[in-house]
């Protein structure tokens, strides 16, 4: 049975995270090896994914899979670290670096576990090409420190911007070079930026939650450019606190969650907007 909570921002900021987890279901099992396997996901597309290998693998091959849904990038690592559930599936290596290094966490990704790379794409409501971008334009950005640097990456392969030489995963509008057109730079959460393509030029949003846009955007047909998978250090995956990575449970699901159906899934499902990274 299928056991899910979506829990929010806000949620989090008033300081309701154990009410707001235990509340959802069978927690219980939660830090214990002998129960269910808890993981933490948001939605699009890594909630979608984990509830295929529920519904059509898990059973088969011995794995109890709990699935339990959150809409921002903080709460399923803290739930990982507090022992609210005992794994996430929703997040690359840059950012996953990045909070344990501000936060003090020690949360680490399941070797072998890298599922799929969302594309992060540049979109625009009134633009058919970067070529069109205005002296002056405003450009949305995630505010989060890794996937701002992956969105400036982004508008700098493509020739609008310069990067400042050794930039890494934390680059921000600061270090940007040259910016022939002046583009200013609107930094935003990224789960708004769907919400703000009328109110700029142009906007780089992440994959879930271009697929979450109503109406759904996807990197396949609707950006203007989008990132390139060969190479990409984005790649999403299967992540638990140190120590836990070699619990049997983590193991089955990390198998299934690389094996040839769920491949197929993703391919089938998802039409280019997500790709499978195994």
């Amino acid at each position: 049975m299928r056991n899910t909570a979506k829990i929010t921002t806000a949620v989090l900021a008033a300081g309701a995270l154990t009410l707001g987890l235990t509340a959802c279901g069978s927690d219980k099992g939660a830090a214990d090896k002998d129960g269910p396997l808890i993981v933490a996901a948001t939605p699009t597309p890594q909630g979608e994914i984990l509830s295929y290998v529920q519904k059509n693998l898990a059973k088969k091959a011995g794995l109890d899979l709990e699935v339990k849904e959150f809409t921002d990038y903080v709460t399923p690592n803290t739930a990982v670290q507090q022992g609210e559930v005992f794994a996430n599936y929703f997040q690359h290596k840059p950012y996953l670096d990045d909070f344990n290094k501000k936060n003090g966490t020690d949360i680490v990704p399941v070797a072998g576990a890298t599922v799929h790379l969302e594309p992060l794409g540049v979109y625009s409501k009134s633009l058919k090409k970067l070529g069109d971008l205005k002296n002056g334009s405003t450009v949305a950005v995630p505010n989060d420190t890794t996937n701002e640097a992956r969105a400036l990456k982004l508008l700098a392969d493509n020739g609008l911007i310069e990067l400042k030489k050794g930039v890494g995963y934390e680059a921000t509008p600061k270090d940007i070079a040259k910016n022939p057109k002046n583009l200013k730079f609107k930094e935003l959460e990224a789960p708004t930026l769907p919400r703000s393509l009328g109110d700029v030029d142009a906007a780089v949003i992440n994959g879930n939650y271009a697929l979450e846009a109503k109406p759904a955007l996807s990197p396949a047909k609707d950006a203007i450019v989008a990132e390139k998978a060969k190479g990409n250090p984005y790649g999403n995956f299967l992540a638990v606190k140190k120590g836990d990575e070699d619990d049997p449970r983590v193991k089955k699901l990390a198998k299934l969650l690389t094996s040839p159906e769920v491949k197929k899934f993703i391919e089938d499902k998802y039409d280019g907007a997500v790709v499978a990274a195994f």
